[in-house]
């Protein structure tokens, strides 16, 4: 039985093995995912994102603990900073999630970014697309946590967590993060702790003023129907958007996380009775060919740079010779990285 027909049958082993495999990028990996892929698309992904020190691993935990008491399987992808010593993840899967290890109905997997911008690194899409392929419900991808790169997360997720917590030097992290227009639900977490009741109420004052336009268009499709005092009912509007729920977590005691699990859920129906699961994944298969292009692309144009070539024109721009917009023409037409037979000698 091969790789790819162990996996299909539930070997942990044979799916940890892929996925090194595909995160080291080696010869195997593109046949390993091509042969994967039909059997992708049934997962439910989730992304957790929010500034360091707002407790994501810990919701994480209290979310997949919640998951397994439903029967749901769920996979875990927690991006982590690389270490510049090992150029593996810094902080560790077993480190945090200590916790849930032994179930067999949860797989964890640590990844370092790479110097991969965004929260997420390079390869999460396509160990993404393995662990679906490995028959779980649920997939929770917990980035790592840099701020406004932060919303790379909603090309990957179906339903993206925003995590807040009072006492952060910020009122509301969200807001100068640019990340309050990819949230479907909004965890305060840590709300055992004074100025909780203010980050909530500046969450809604943020929705408030989205919906009246004065926000980021980017937010229409969370914008709903507002009362004219108090707050309006969070989900589903009736102009068919969706505003977005706050709920407030001590994800360290479980308080809260039964309400956050019902909202994850009721999105996920949501995006299913409107069809607009299936625009997600467009956007998901969109995000993830383009992000293939581009490495290729720059690839082959740098395996056909003659030598040295690359570093003087990099010279030249430090010493402002040259910008860089003409120094990129000068290279494309220099290598003609699509094979057009267009380029300079």
């Amino acid at each position: 039985m091969d790789l790819v027909e162990q996996l299909l049958a539930g070997n942990r082993r044979a799916l940890a093995r892929v996925i090194s495999q595909v995160e080291d990028g080696t010869d195997a990996a593109q046949g390993l995912l091509a042969a994967l892929y039909g059997h992708t698309g049934r997962a439910h992904v989730i992304g957790i994102t929010g500034p360091p020190g707002s407790g994501k691993s810990t919701l994480v935990n209290a979310l997949a603990r919640a998951y397994r008491t439903t029967g749901k399987t769920v996979g875990i992808i927690a991006v982590d900073p690389t270490s510049p010593f090992s150029g593996g993840a810094l902080l560790g899967d077993r480190v945090r999630m200590r916790d849930l290890a032994g179930d067999p109905g949860i797989f964890i997997r640590s990844m370092a970014t790479r110097g991969s911008l965004g929260g997420l690194a390079r390869a999460t899409a396509d160990v993404l697309s393995v662990i679906d392929a490995a028959g779980f419900d649920r997939i929770l991808i917990e980035t790592v946590g840099v701020g406004q790169a932060e919303i790379d997360i909603a090309s990957a997720a179906h339903t993206t967590i925003v995590v807040e917590a009072p006492g952060l030097g910020d009122e509301v992290q969200a807001i100068k993060a640019g990340v309050l227009e990819i949230a479907d639900v909004f965890a305060v977490n840590k709300a055992d702790r004074d100025g909780a009741d203010h980050t909530v109420m500046a969450l809604h004052m943020m929705q408030g003023l989205a919906a009246a336009g004065m926000a980021s268009p980017a937010a229409g499709h969370h914008r709903g129907e507002r009362a004219s005092h108090g707050h309006p009912e969070a989900g589903e509007q009736p102009d068919g958007g969706w505003l977005p729920p706050i709920v407030k977590t001590i994800a360290v005691r479980g308080e809260g996380v039964e309400e956050l699990h019902g909202w994850i859920e009721r999105h996920a129906d949501y995006l299913h009775s409107t069809r607009q699961l299936s625009q997600r994944e467009a956007v998901r298969a969109r995000s993830e060919l383009d992000q293939i292009l581009r490495d290729r692309l720059l690839a082959t144009l740098l395996r056909r740079l003659p030598p040295g070539q690359l570093d003087s024109i990099i010279a030249a721009i430090a010493r402002r010779e040259m910008d860089p917009y003409s120094a990129a023409d000068r290279l494309l037409a220099a290598c003609d990285p699509l094979g057009t037979g267009a380029g300079a000698p």
